[in-house]
């Protein structure tokens, strides 16, 4: 039994679906999104609801995840999905320049990052990190489609990976990250 795949998913006024036999193409006020659709598993829409079906139970992961994938879809397209990454380290800067984040991570080089169609970044300071030493900045990720905006973050984060002992890199903002005592041990 999948009780994720069992949920239906209600559907905002301003959101239109339509199913096809192997993709979900979902309008909205922030854009369109396409999702697949797994065999062995359909979609029924009625009274302003989403279900989702499977055929047998061989098919109940499946189910589960296209549930998921179709309510991601529909959030996206009406609300849209953020994710915060901090910069932490001296020296460290980051500038979003248009469609590209220009980065100064402690390389002999300057790192050009470009962003993909679809996803927005914004740079901002905020004081309310005072408990993360080194701290220099926030960038903040926007876009439709969860998938491609958490693989930008991973992306992001691969750059600069954040070091075991002062957490200087490119860290997520809602990540706890437990630092390694230096050589006296204290």
């Amino acid at each position: 039994m999948s009780r994720v795949g069992k949920k239906p998913i209600q559907i905002p006024s301003g959101v239109t679906v339509n199913i096809g036999t192997d993709s979900l193409e979902v309008k909205g006020p922030k854009g369109t999104l396409t999702t697949p659709i797994p065999s062995g598993v359909s979609f029924k829409q009625e009274e302003g609801t989403l279900t989702a079906e499977r055929a047998s139970n061989d098919q109940a992961a499946f189910h589960g995840l296209a549930r998921a994938l179709a309510n991601n879809a529909i959030v996206g397209v009406t609300e849209g999905f953020t994710k915060a990454m901090d910069v932490v380290g001296v020296g460290y800067k980051a500038d979003v320049q248009g469609k590209k984040i220009m980065f100064s991570l402690g390389y002999s080089h300057p790192i050009e990052f470009p962003l993909p169609d679809g996803i927005e970044a914004k740079t901002e300071r905020v004081n309310t990190k005072t408990s993360i030493n080194q701290y220099q900045l926030t960038i903040t990720l926007t876009g439709i489609d969860k998938q491609k905006l958490g693989q930008v973050a991973a992306e992001l984060n691969g750059l600069r990976k954040p070091d075991a002992y002062k957490g200087k890199g490119v860290r997520y903002a809602d990540k706890f990250y437990k630092l390694k005592p230096g050589k006296t041990g204290k």
